[in-house]
């Protein structure tokens, strides 16, 4: 069994990629996969697959498909100051951890 990798990203959170060939392009996370401590960006790299025609795709040919990202090369953007930033973590009036923007205090959760 492999142990999980702790991670501040969350499905639906908006990143920016810091490096790679979409470096500065911002996407929605779709999927985080943390035994790998990956992340699965929509529209952003992309990747071409030759698929053979089967009965879903009759056609077959070349589509694009998107590939993980390590989590350390993308970094959260900020939906108050749309700013990439680094997260804290603050108690919550129930006494719960939400993640909040370092920047302008915003929690994101």
């Amino acid at each position: 069994m492999t142990v999980g990798v702790k991670t501040h990203l969350r499905k639906g959170d908006e990143v920016v990629i810091l490096s790679g060939k979409d470096k500065g392009k911002r996407g929605k996370v779709q999927r985080v996969i943390r035994t790998k401590g990956m992340v699965l960006v929509e529209g952003l790299n992309l990747v071409k697959k030759h698929a053979k025609p089967t009965k879903t795709n009759p056609q077959g040919g070349v589509i694009d498909k998107a590939m993980p990202l390590p989590a350390g090369k993308v970094m959260l953007v900020c939906p108050g100051c749309e700013q990439p930033i680094r997260i804290k973590r603050e108690k919550a009036a129930d006494g719960s951890l939400v993640r909040a923007c370092r920047n302008c205090g915003r929690t994101l959760d």
